[in-house]
């Protein structure tokens, strides 16, 4: 009798977990965005903003001022490199020096923000600015605020979990795309927050079949297909799937463009393109608006 009992405890412990363990996967509220990126809809915006905003006077790239600015002109995702200082802040920052962006030197991994602080963003043509290097936190509090979409590329010297950690801090996945480079990322990614949309890499049929391999849900991928236009079978295939596709026409793709005319961005986007990732985002946004 006393083993009967015994048996039946271990039976009821081992229910009440797994209840307990589905309900709180039941209670993971996916990110909007999950929902939103969809070939089948319409209205998610269709450029995306390199680091922030580039080759704007007076507008330094990776900065707050510099979104707020573009967002009041045109509806765009504006893509953030993220990086960490000397004391564990994560901030804007796109290389491992603050040489080229600020009028300081030095670099990132050797600097306090205090440190930081001390010093302005530059534009692109040299101009110093009043602006200064801003925090992860204030760019998402912003961002959430006024519903403006961040694809978040993580630098190298930093972890997914303390930029996934300060997003759930904010409470802004329903703003924020992680940015993933291969698959290995991308399951590393998921694994840290399966609730957050990921753009991930799919420049070919061979890098698709590998992410199709992985426990990744399609609905959590949005497809970066490269910097170069793919055959349309590509395009066809992930729209099957129902993802969404980013094309960078950042460098010679915009090059193209500026010498042969703007509408080169709307014969990209008929082809099977569904968002332009560019540095000329007004230019962009008027052609295929």
């Amino acid at each position: 009798m006393k083993r009967l009992l015994l048996l039946l405890a271990i039976i009821s412990l081992v229910a009440c977990k797994k209840a307990k363990s589905n309900d709180q996967e039941a209670q993971v509220q996916k990110s909007k965005l999950i929902e939103l990126f969809k070939p089948s809809r319409s209205d998610y915006p269709n450029i995306s903003v390199h680091r922030g905003g580039k080759g704007l006077k007076y507008y330094p790239e990776n900065c707050l001022e510099t979104i707020q600015y573009v967002s009041d002109s045109i509806s765009a995702i504006f893509e953030i490199d993220v990086a960490q200082t000397k004391d564990g802040k994560l901030i804007l920052m796109h290389d491992n020096s603050i040489d080229r962006t600020t009028t300081g030197n030095g670099s990132v991994k050797n600097l306090t923000y205090k440190e930081l602080k001390n010093f302005n963003l530059v534009d692109d043509f040299g101009n110093q600015t009043n602006y200064k290097i801003p925090l992860f936190s204030e760019v998402l509090e912003w961002s959430k605020a006024n519903n403006v979409i961040l694809t978040i590329d993580i630098k190298r010297s930093v972890s997914q979990k303390d930029v996934i950690n300060a997003i759930d801090a904010a409470d802004a996945k329903d703003i924020s795309i992680i940015i993933t480079y291969d698959v290995e990322q991308a399951q590393s990614a998921y694994a840290l927050a399966p609730d957050i949309l990921l753009s991930v890499s799919a420049r070919n049929h061979e890098e698709f079949d590998r992410l199709l391999k992985t426990k990744i849900p399609t609905e959590n991928m949005l497809a970066f297909t490269g910097t170069r236009m793919s055959d349309k079978s590509l395009y066809q295939r992930l729209h099957n799937e129902d993802i969404v596709c980013i094309l960078g026409t950042l460098g010679n793709l915009d090059k193209q463009a500026e010498a042969r005319g703007d509408e080169l961005y709307l014969g990209w986007k008929k082809q099977g393109v569904d968002i332009l990732a560019t540095d000329r985002p007004f230019e962009a946004y008027k052609a295929i608006d």
